[in-house]
């Protein structure tokens, strides 16, 4: 089997561990005085790692030449689609009985659902359009459509810090690394914005 193929089997396993892991813990009734709210907690916090995982892709293989991990993006971030629907479904089915008329009243009385929805709508639009028929068909708007994962990533947080009721560890935490994979593609960016400019400058030089 191609080496390709061995990572992609390997990210497949790691990707899927937790999500076996809680239906385990589901079953074997592990999950403690609350396992609704467990559940949901644990398939949000899936969400955002597997958002982290996908967006460090670019800078490792940038800083540290890692670039096997560039054919394995794809992956990683459908397992963030796959973790946020989990994420969804369970809010849905678990806390709200698929009540959705209160889902409607909850999403406008609580900020943090405010916050999340979107997100969840962002990587859904995401995935559907990961496919390479759709790169084809969608061009240059492609790559615009998918920088909104930067967007998807920011409003994943604002759900965690708006739910915060005594620690504020992880979304300090979730904050400074959100900051870090978004700041470092804003420096990127200003630096090719530098280049153009200087280029520019260099042929107006050259023309007078």
């Amino acid at each position: 089997m191609p080496p390709i193929l061995w990572r992609r089997v390997i990210i497949l396993l790691l990707g899927l561990a937790p999500f076996a892991w809680i239906s385990y813990a589901t079953v074997t009734q592990q999950l403690g005085a609350d396992p609704a709210k467990t559940i949901v907690l644990f398939t949000g916090e899936w969400t955002i790692y597997s958002l982290f995982f996908t967006l460090s892709v670019s800078p490792l293989v940038r800083f540290l030449k890692w670039r096997w991990l560039m054919p394995h993006r794809r992956m990683l971030g459908l397992f963030a689609l796959f973790y946020a629907l989990c994420h969804l479904f369970s809010y849905l089915v678990f806390i709200l009985g698929l009540d959705m008329s209160r889902f409607f009243s909850e999403l406008a009385k609580r900020p943090y659902i405010t916050a999340g929805a979107p997100a969840i709508l962002i990587l859904i639009a995401l995935g559907v359009t990961s496919t390479q028929g759709m790169m084809r068909r969608l061009g240059k708007n492609w790559q615009r459509l998918h920088k909104f994962v930067y967007l998807a990533l920011f409003l994943g947080w604002i759900h965690v810090l708006w739910q915060v009721r005594s620690s504020y560890f992880d979304a300090v935490l979730y904050g400074v690394i959100t900051a870090a994979l978004l700041g470092i593609r804003a420096y990127w960016r200003w630096q090719q914005l530098q280049k153009r400019r200087a280029k520019a400058a260099m042929m107006n030089k050259s023309h007078t």
